[in-house]
Parts: structure tokens; C-alpha cells; sequence
């Protein structure tokens, strides 16, 4: 089963720590954090949601949130956790 990362009609993301990246990624950066300083930030976070991840595993799903929502500003759905 997989877990839908985008609700359809708001086009909010539904997944919590994908959220949370997102939302702590774009934050940091409205306040003047350099993007590897606010990308290191977010791939802590993530692994405060899912401490069973790698380094690796957490770096490659916010790079990917990050590109995904903040530099393509796609609306579709992510790959990543089956968290919800």
C-alpha cells in the first residue's frame, strides 16, 4: 500500500516529516540561512522522525522534498516514507 504524499484538492502534503522538511526548509531560508546550512538542519529533522534511516537515506528523501516542492514547485505526489 503506499501512502499518498499530496491531498488531490488542496495540494497540501499529507506526510508529516515531509511536511515538517519542507515547511523548516523554507523557514530557515526566509530568516537568511544558507541553503547547506538549512539543508543539514532539515536532514536532522528527518531523522528525528525516522531515527531507523541512514545518513544517506535521509539526505537522498530532502534533497528530493526540497526539489520537488520548493525549487519545481510540483503539486504531485513524492517518492519517500510510508509515514503518515
Amino acid at each position: 500500500m503506499r501512502v499518498r504524499a499530496v491531498d488531490v484538492e488542496t495540494g497540501r502534503i499529507v506526510r508529516n516529516c515531509e511536511r515538517a522538511v519542507v515547511t523548516a526548509y523554507q523557514e530557515l531560508r526566509d530568516v537568511g540561512t544558507g541553503d547547506m546550512s538549512a539543508f543539514h538542519a532539515c536532514t536532522t529533522l528527518y531523522r528525528i522522525h525516522h531515527p531507523e534511516s541512514s545518513l544517506n537515506e535521509a539526505r537522498r528523501l530532502v534533497s528530493e522534498w526540497i526539489d520537488h516542492h520548493v525549487i519545481r514547485r510540483d503539486q504531485g505526489p513524492t517518492a519517500g516514507c510510508l509515514c503518515d
